[in-house]
């Protein structure tokens, strides 16, 4: 009976040390290049943000809709990027995207560029403080911002297709720039990402 208790024991104590041995995990942090492709999970990530406006700027600045209103006002079209509404079933951190887009816009050098509506309400508040509080040297005139002639708009949809741990996730990124005055869409641009992912089976 002690032998079969301490047999109990040891095989009870041998079975815990297995549990935590399993549960213990060490973690290590290599750093690596922004550039650098890292699709962990196949989800929507920084990457395709990055590679999306870069391809869909690219398309954008490189149709007639720039030469035509070059040749009508003899000047650079100004665009304002707007909403960009993600409808996919994925939490996109839309901003990102926003901030990608308007980077490729500016480096582009084919248009000008200007603020998006949150950014000028605070640049709004702070000119209206100049009004009062800075010198008639250096206070910036009010009614003197540059209007733009189109706005930037889009969607991001994806769908998902799976089975017995392997899954197809396909993104739809959908752009359209508008005329503000006439509402006239003078671009339409789509870019599709599709990723396929297979989870590995779990042994015991």
């Amino acid at each position: 009976m002690k032998n079969l208790r301490l047999l109990l024991f040891a095989g009870l104590s041998i079975f815990m040390v297995i549990i935590i041995s399993c549960g213990t995990s060490s973690r290590t942090v290599d750093r690596i290049s922004t550039d650098e492709v890292t699709d962990l999970s196949g989800r929507w990530n920084d990457t395709d943000s990055r590679l999306v406006a870069e391809q869909m700027i690219k398309d954008l600045t490189f149709r007639p809709w720039i030469t035509d209103f070059i040749l009508e006002s003899d000047r650079k079209p100004v665009v304002i990027v707007g909403t960009v509404r993600n409808l996919s079933s994925e939490h996109i951190q839309t901003d990102i995207f926003i901030k990608d887009i308007e980077r490729e816009l500016i480096n582009s050098g084919k248009v000008k560029f200007v603020a998006t509506s949150k950014e000028r309400t605070e640049i709004r508040d702070e000119r209206t403080d100049q009004q009062s509080y800075s010198s008639d040297e250096t206070a910036k005139a009010l009614a003197q911002e540059t209007g733009a002639d189109f706005m930037l708009k889009g969607v991001i949809n994806s769908t998902t297709d799976s089975i017995e741990g392997k899954s197809a996730v396909f993104y739809q990124v959908d752009l359209e720039l508008i005329n503000v005055e006439s509402n006239e869409k003078v671009w339409i641009g789509t870019k599709e990402i599709k990723k396929f992912i297979t989870k590995a089976k779990t042994k015991w």
